[in-house]
């Protein structure tokens, strides 16, 4: 016997009354019409000219023509225009600076016409969201609320539509890592220690483990964690074990630093002093006279100064029935 109503059929209503399924159905629809256009939460509509109407790209080559030039040579003018997949990319150069009726019969004022150079009468939300009209999905998918958009960088600080440095991507830099160091010198610098991701020698970018655009976690990292980042590359470490090291499985930059340290491995601090600062030295002396005493018998020399890893080489973990301490 059901005691719950499970559909609106099925609430009991007073002979008499009319049942309100119009009614409810008619407010769901105000409702998700109403979602539906508010957007994202955060996300800004692209700028708007008003009273502006489209002149078509014919009237702005009369005193564009040098950027004409430029724009024929990159991606966005195979996009653009004729070839256009939509009303707005089909406008050509008004799809990016909008509507120019405006502009023509009032050059000389910047609100006419939506510009992206450090001159331009548009707040950085305003620039971005006409980008986001067409680049608004894949890896872009969290740029709202991410911390380069918090931080008031522009689509075109990084990527150049009429003059790219890059081919690819369109960057305003050679590459990536001259990109990022205009704001990230000290993740870069570290590039030049001894022991480093294999960014310099071109194997890997810095793409490769951020994602610019935004993502749901901290660091700019497109996975969940940046344990899931590291195991992309690093599965034989991902595990589960059998014996699981504990602070390996809380965060590999508990032991690491990503972008280049001086002592082997990446390591935050060389061994044996990486491991003391969990491991107390009353199993393994770090010194060679404990306890103020110089015939201490317990001591044995081989383990002053070596890497605790010679022995515990299974460091990230263990699924040998005896491998508690990660020997074997």
């Amino acid at each position: 016997m059901r005691t719950h109503p499970t559909m609106f059929s099925d609430i009991p209503i007073p002979a008499g009354t009319r049942r309100p399924t119009g009614f409810l159905l008619g407010l769901a629809g105000v409702v998700l019409l109403a979602t539906l256009s508010s957007g994202a939460p955060g996300e800004a509509a692209a700028p708007a000219v008003p009273g502006a109407t489209y002149v078509g790209s014919t009237a702005c080559k009369g005193c564009h023509e040098d950027q004409f030039k430029k724009l024929d040579a990159t991606l966005h003018s195979r996009v653009l225009g004729e070839r256009g997949r939509t009303q707005l990319q089909q406008q050509a150069c008004e799809s990016c600076h909008g509507p120019g009726s405006k502009h023509l019969e009032d050059q000389a004022n910047p609100a006419y016409s939506i510009r992206f150079g450090p001159k331009s009468a548009q707040s950085v939300a305003d620039r971005n969201a006409v980008c986001l009209q067409c680049h608004q999905k894949g890896k872009r998918l969290f740029w709202h609320g991410s911390q380069h958009e918090a931080r008031d960088v522009t689509c075109t600080t990084c990527h150049s539509i009429k003059s790219p440095k890059s081919a690819k991507a369109q960057l305003t830099a050679v590459d990536q890592l001259t990109l990022c160091k205009q704001c990230h010198a000290v993740s870069v610098a570290q590039q030049a220690n001894w022991s480093h991701m294999p960014v310099r020698e071109g194997k890997i970018q810095c793409a490769t483990c951020h994602n610019v655009h935004g993502t749901i976690t901290e660091k700019l990292i497109p996975e969940n964690s940046i344990n899931e980042n590291c195991y992309r590359c690093h599965t034989d470490k991902r595990g589960p074990f059998l014996w699981e090291h504990a602070p390996v499985r809380e965060s590999c930059m508990n032991c690491h630093k990503p972008h280049g340290s001086n002592n082997i491995r990446l390591l935050r601090i060389r061994e044996p002093r990486l491991c003391q600062q969990c491991h107390n030295e009353s199993r393994h002396p770090s010194t060679a006279f404990a306890g103020g005493s110089n015939q201490d018998p317990t001591i044995d020399r081989r383990f002053l100064g070596r890497s605790c890893a010679l022995c515990h080489n299974n460091i990230h973990g263990s699924n040998h029935p005896q491998g508690f301490a990660f020997t074997r």
